[in-house]
């Protein structure tokens, strides 16, 4: 077994293996950028070793730094973890040259599958069946016009070396499809280092099913069972479930039999995912699910697979890594109970998913789930990295129990002061299709307005939370000939709020968290010397973040309609477009290409036609 292993990584990940090869008696080393230095994945680490700068090209994205601090602690192997260089053959092959155990993949196998179009073409020589769509090499933009014209619409632009949503685009009509394909080539270099794409047709009804391998180095290949993660927004998996709702025996081995074979076809070994695209207008059937693309990595979502096997994955791979077989046979894997896992990030729904970033005054999950996080309370959420604070993972005797059970965890979530999508995992998990069990892709793109969580909580909490401000003296609101103040007026996250029937029960607070269906609210007594947030009436453009700026659409004096895009900007590996607020002219511009601005910096500012 490895004696001492260093983790290329931060977050949850970081700290979800170090816990694993804790308990195994293994020494773990971290790694850490310096806006992490004070990270949890540092403190529970053995020993930790700073890489660099902030940002992850500089630091956790610089190979040599991660195997020179290998080298520096005397770790025996490394552990990438998912994300960063998790898939990186080149980065897999200097961690053998330098002598080390790579936890993963040899990096053969993850050339051979990290290339989608390659890729697919090992898998339809191996008798898997693929996906309809074009994997050639002329890269033109007229080419891949064409060949989009041809497939029909709707299609899916993917980047050739992409991975979790990113460089992947859906285009409705042949007149999108240019602008498309320069912002998925722009995210695929940006995230990738490879602008190279290819298009697939787009199903109209589709799930998502994906099927956990594993392979060690004597040859043996099991698989362990089906996830369903179906429900995306953008591309991106929300909540993800194990076994597939709807999954029958019968399809259930013709799948996971493709998976193994997939993997055999590279010779693989250790912790891999094969994931698959499901035509379910009729529901699934084997003869209508194709082969997308394989993860030669953990996958985020692997919790959930651990919960209905009762297996480790990490210990997995940290034996296989090892030279070890694998610790048990196909027919001694069986799937027991139901197991759902919701991704928490620091976002705000009410405004577009943007990112949130601040110190995490109050965070509290509550018990009742499995939660896999990186943070604690007091921790400071960044700009620099993905937006994921934590995973809460809950299993069930039935899907319906695991369901319920999550829900519930995620309802009494109390996270102050940063935002989260705690309230849209709430409503998505309560949503009748998923209910169900018969979501597909297209679900939040659908339902989007009815997942939003309240913008308010209701009339009983905010009396309650008014109650615990208002003195509970026996002269509280007393006036000369008039009955007791039951009316007060206070600053709902900051915005006035008149409040009723209060029946003054406090004791010196001044503020109070209101933690309701998933949202946290602060509520405080009105100030008159209190500033009220002002909206952004004049045109003004303001940057909702820090970020930086990797497109310009508009130059100053230009005209512009409602709604038309003015730039990009980079934050949390995502890309944020700035639209008019109304038709006008462009009065005033003043960012820069390549330039990393601060939240709420004057970007733009719109004339109005009329003024």
């Amino acid at each position: 077994m490895i004696r001492s292993l260093l983790i290329a990584n931060r977050g949850e990940i970081a700290c979800r293996i170090i816990r694993t090869a804790r308990r195994l008696g293994i020494r773990t080393v971290a790694v850490h950028s310096d806006a992490d230095a004070t990270a949890l994945h540092v403190r529970l680490a053995d020993e930790a070793i700073p890489i660099g700068p902030a940002a992850a090209r500089e630091s956790y994205l610089v190979a040599d730094k991660i195997i020179a601090a290998a080298q520096q602690s005397g770790a025996e192997a490394i552990h990438p973890g998912y994300g960063f260089l998790s898939e990186n053959a080149d980065f897999a092959a200097a961690v053998q040259a330098a002598g080390l155990v790579w936890v993963g993949p040899n990096p053969a196998s993850i050339r051979a599958m990290g290339l989608k179009d390659a890729a697919k073409a090992r898998m339809i020589a191996a008798g898997v069946p693929v996906t309809p769509g074009y994997l050639g090499d002329d890269q033109s933009p007229d080419r891949l016009q064409a060949e989009a014209d041809a497939i029909g619409y709707p299609v899916l632009i993917k980047a050739v070396a992409g991975g979790g949503g990113k460089g992947m685009r859906q285009v409705d009509a042949a007149e999108n499809f240019q602008d498309a394909l320069q912002s998925c080539r722009r995210e695929a270099a940006s995230s990738f280092g490879d602008d190279r794409v290819l298009i697939e047709k787009y199903i109209l009804s589709p799930r998502h099913i994906e099927v956990q391998v594993f392979g060690d180095t004597h040859g043996n290949v099991v698989h362990l069972f089906e996830r369903d993660c179906s429900l995306q927004r953008r591309h991106q998996k929300v909540i993800e479930e194990a076994p597939a709702p709807g999954m029958d025996e019968a399809t259930r081995a013709a799948v996971c039999d493709a998976a193994v074979r997939a993997a055999k076809a590279v010779d693989y070994v250790g912790a891999g995912t094969i994931e698959f695209i499901a035509d379910a207008s009729e529901g699934l059937r084997a003869d209508c699910i194709w082969f997308m693309e394989m993860n030669t990595r953990l996958q985020v979502e692997h919790p959930v697979t651990e919960e209905i096997t009762g297996q480790d994955l990490v210990e997995w791979q940290l034996r296989v890594a090892s030279g070890e077989p694998l610790p048990l046979r196909q027919d001694e894997l069986a799937i027991t109970g139901w197991a759902m896992e919701a991704r928490l990030y620091a976002e705000d729904p009410a405004k577009g998913f943007l990112p949130s970033i601040g110190t995490l005054d109050a965070f509290d999950l509550g018990e009742g789930a499995r939660i896999d996080t990186g943070v604690e309370q007091g921790a400071t959420i960044s700009p620099f990295y993905d937006p994921m604070i934590a995973k809460v993972i809950a299993h069930g005797a039935t899907r319906d129990a695991a369901r319920a059970r999550l829900s519930h965890v995620l309802e009494d979530a109390v996270i102050w002061p940063v935002r989260t999508n705690a309230g849209f995992l709430v409503k998505a998990l309560d949503h009748p299709d998923f209910v169900g069990g018969t979501v597909d892709t297209g679900l939040i793109a659908r339902e989007g307005e009815a997942l939003m969580p309240p913008e308010r909580p209701d009339d009983e909490a905010l009396s309650a939370a008014a109650a615990a401000l208002v003195p509970a003296h026996p002269l509280a609101g007393f006036r000369l000939n008039a009955a007791p103040r039951t009316e007060a007026t206070f600053l709902l996250d900051g915005a006035p709020v008149a409040i009723n029937d209060i029946e003054p029960a406090g004791d010196g607070l001044d503020t109070v968290l209101i933690s309701q269906a998933g949202q946290t609210w602060e509520l405080k007594p009105w100030r008159v010397d209190g500033r009220a947030a002002g909206g952004a009436g004049d045109g003004s453009i303001l940057s909702p973040m820090p970020g930086r700026v990797i497109a310009l659409d508009v130059a100053a004096g230009d005209r512009v309609t409602k709604g038309q895009k003015l730039l990009t900007l980079e934050a949390m590996k995502m890309e944020h477009g700035l639209v008019a607020p109304f038709d006008g002219t462009v009065a005033e511009l003043n960012a820069t290409m390549g330039v990393q601005v601060t939240e709420g910096a004057l970007l733009a500012r719109i004339q109005a036609e009329d003024e």
